[in-house]
């Protein structure tokens, strides 16, 4: 299969036409004629990605967050890019991105539906698809009134994270929740507006945390990464149902950070 046609059925998913202005998802390295038989599927095209992909062989990368966001003036292996960039082309490695495109027609819902959120709603609309709003974020009802604390104990089992940080009474009560994997901190608003009492994200700094909180809307950030890594699961099975001619690889789910 060439590159190209794997390039189709990603975007039968999530088509680069719904990504965000400012965003830059795609092929951004490597051949659409490649013939692809393995695919690398990891967040982010980290060096750990880039190595373990082009060590097993893979023909294609794919990830979430997309390694280039801004023009280029050089390659070289005097930075992080360039050196990961040259590493590819030098094992002729294509490299995919689905990144805000995959946030509006895959990951809100993803996440939505794991929380088994009702009667959910897009937190910032981005399109309309078949007269459905599609957008960032998702903000709906809970399946049955929790705590907040409640609330962070269902949000560590489900999406299997160790610690997350808190901002609210552990005591309050929630019938509402917005959830927006990735950085959340831009749709906060959006998530108060829509009558959200606890708002599940990741990147939220001191202030606005606070801020929110004192606004009558608990968060929990979950972490970045934390939220995202849903990508990489959801990805592999996606291929292997469209593309079982494929042989998917994932990396392992780590943390790329350690707390003490």
């Amino acid at each position: 299969m060439k590159c190209s046609e794997v390039i189709e059925i990603l975007n039968r998913q999530s088509a680069e036409s719904y990504a965000c202005s400012w965003d830059n998802p795609g092929l951004l390295a490597g051949r659409r004629e490649k013939e692809v038989k393995k695919v690398y599927i990891a967040l982010d095209a980290g060096d750990e990605a880039v190595e373990e992909a082009v060590s097993k062989g893979a023909d294609l990368l794919l990830t979430h967050h997309p390694l280039i966001f801004k023009g280029l003036k050089r390659v070289t292996d005097d930075d992080m890019i360039g050196r990961r960039l040259m590493a590819m082309i030098r094992a002729d490695l294509s490299y995919y991105a689905m990144h805000t495109n995959f946030d509006v027609m895959g990951m809100a819902d993803l996440a939505a539906d794991r929380l088994q959120l009702k009667n959910t709603a897009p937190l910032e609309v981005t399109c309309v698809e078949d007269g459905i709003l599609q957008g960032i974020g998702r903000a709906g009802e809970l399946a049955h009134e929790m705590t907040l604390a409640e609330c962070t104990a269902m949000v560590k089992s489900l999406f299997e994270i160790p610690h997350v940080k808190v901002f609210g009474n552990p005591d309050k009560i929630l019938h509402r929740a917005a959830v927006c994997p990735g950085a959340g901190k831009s749709t906060v608003d959006d998530a108060l507006r829509a009558g959200a009492d606890v708002y599940i994200t990741g990147d939220i700094d001191h202030h606005t945390g606070i801020d929110a909180a004192a606004s009558g809307m608990a968060v929990i950030d979950a972490g970045h990464y934390g939220l995202e890594y849903l990508f990489i699961p959801y990805m592999a099975a996606y291929l292997k149902e469209h593309a079982p001619q494929l042989q998917i690889l994932q990396q392992e789910k780590k943390e790329p950070f350690w707390i003490v």
